[in-house]
């Protein structure tokens, strides 16, 4: 069952499923690299929780919290 990627949590991994942003703000995270298939691993986030730390194709990305809802993800179980 898809999840908002504001729900993983600190060293979990995620498939990305979707991207549910509409116009520039969903272009650019597809840009970004976060396309339907995409394996993800949550590096860690801020002490306020704001903003979220990525692993993906072999590079470190950093989303806010609002930007992370529009990407869709299912858990990967270790």
């Amino acid at each position: 069952m898809p999840i908002s990627l504001r729900q993983i949590t600190s060293g979990e991994r995620a498939i990305v499923t979707a991207v549910t942003a509409e116009g520039d703000v969903g272009r650019r995270l597809r840009e970004m690299g976060l396309s339907p298939g995409t394996e993800i691993k949550i590096l860690g986030r801020a002490p306020l929780k704001d903003p979220v730390s990525i692993r993906l194709k072999n590079y470190t990305l950093t989303l806010r919290n609002n930007e992370a809802d529009f990407v869709m993800v299912e858990k990967v179980e270790d």
